[in-house]
């Protein structure tokens, strides 16, 4: 299966301990592509329906509602979680998500 980034795909998260994103979810693949292509995983950031307007989440529409990707809870998952596709990030959603992991991790 072609895994790319920016894609959206249904992952199973469980197991999961203390406040960890739970369950079957869409999620976002953060890893580049090159790391998807060879390697067993990748890192991804879970989606929710149910949050707030946080600095470290981006508002998209999902399956027609609203949804936040969970930049503050990535995680490097093995590909075994995942289901199936789901969808795509739109440029306007990427260059959010970018921006924030910059912000996060490098700034």
């Amino acid at each position: 299966m072609e895994i790319k980034q920016y894609e959206i795909f249904w992952i199973d998260l469980e197991p999961t301990k203390g406040a960890e994103i739970k369950k079957v979810r869409p999620c976002v693949i953060i890893s580049p592509n090159e790391m998807n292509k060879y390697l067993n995983t990748i890192i991804i950031a879970p989606m929710t329906t149910k949050s707030h307007n946080y600095p470290t989440r981006v508002q998209v529409n999902f399956d027609n509602k609203t949804a936040w990707v969970v930049l503050d809870q990535i995680r490097c998952i093995d590909k075994l979680r995942l289901i199936n596709k789901a969808g795509m990030l739109e440029e306007e959603q990427i260059t959010e998500i970018k921006s924030i992991i910059k912000e996060m991790l490098v700034d």
